[in-house]
């Protein structure tokens, strides 16, 4: 790879993903076995982190230290961008002391304008309108448990935002048929949707938007959903409650759905409100799986953009 930046999934050609995802199978089975990989000793890696965050700080500070390397957690608190300090500066002066930069953050713009000004590669850790980690993570898990991409039906059923953006950039890359089934009024952005079609118009795939969650389930191999209220829409959430009410994941919605579907959810969950508990916690659930390909999926994107253009043996 000689990509400086991840910033939406986007970024990568559909080599790029496989790439990725074979590094990160390739690292995964290694630790399994107890067997250091340590081909970043000596780097150190800034973790901006706006947003509070479990699975991104975790798996990000825990990843780079198995790597060999330093993770450094920077909150907002901790820098001088809170005290007017521009983007571009900021990023100017951490090229200079560390070899990769990881933000956590709200406008998508701002992630863009980091990678800009910065030398070394800056990696989005989730954007309003971008996670494509999370995506590489979930690739990982539904490989894992399904053996293959190419063919899969994945069904979103919630919210259109920045997880389903980054769904809609990646499925049609490597031969997924997307379905989303979304209340109306909650469709995902115009621009990306308008990417995503016309990409699996080229790629021979389906994507679906509907506001029935029975006909986006139907015959589904993966059904995926997220909360129904993101981090800063509190405002919003008696609203949502009532516009969502039909879109819980349940088990009445997934008898619609192929016998051996998987469940998925990028996690935090509400159970109660976008899925049952006894689907989440079900045997057709691998929502920990996923989290924890979180921990896998981003080494290998730190060790391909940290060492582009460097033969990787593992």
């Amino acid at each position: 790879m000689d990509k400086k930046d991840f910033l939406r999934v986007a970024d990568y050609t559909k080599r790029d993903m496989l790439d990725v995802l074979d590094l990160a199978s390739r690292i995964k089975a290694r630790q399994k076995k107890g067997d250091p990989f340590q081909p970043l000793t000596g780097k150190t890696l800034g973790l901006i982190f706006q947003k509070s965050s479990t699975r991104t700080r975790v798996s990000f500070e825990v990843g780079m230290y198995q790597l060999g390397g330093y993770p450094l957690f920077l909150s907002a608190n901790d820098l001088q961008l809170k005290r007017g300090e521009t983007i571009g500066d900021t990023a100017q002066t951490l090229s200079r002391m560390l070899d990769a930069i990881m933000l956590r953050t709200f406008a998508h713009s701002e992630i863009e304008e980091l990678a800009r000004y910065a030398t070394v590669p800056v990696i989005n850790g989730l954007t309003d309108d971008h996670h494509p980690c999370q995506i590489m993570a979930d690739l990982l898990t539904v490989l894992e448990h399904k053996k293959k991409l190419k063919g899969l039906t994945v069904t979103w059923v919630g919210d259109g935002n920045n997880v389903l953006n980054s769904w809609i950039e990646a499925a049609p890359m490597l031969g997924i048929n997307l379905r989303m089934a979304v209340p109306k009024g909650y469709a995902p952005d115009k621009e990306i949707l308008k990417y995503g079609v016309d990409l699996a118009r080229k790629e021979g795939t389906e994507m679906l938007l509907t506001n029935d969650p029975v006909e986006g389930v139907k015959k589904s191999d993966v059904i995926y959903t997220d909360v129904w209220v993101s981090m800063g829409q509190d405002a919003e959430k008696e609203k949502k409650l009532r516009d969502f009410r039909d879109f819980q994941i349940n088990e009445t919605l997934v008898k619609h759905a192929n016998r051996d579907y998987l469940f998925m959810h990028c996690l935090p969950a509400h159970r109660g409100e976008e899925v049952s508990a006894g689907v989440i916690d079900g045997p057709n659930s691998i929502v920990f799986d996923e989290a924890e390909n979180r921990l896998h999926a981003q080494k290998a994107i730190l060790v391909m953009h940290l060492l582009r253009g460097k033969k990787i043996n593992v």
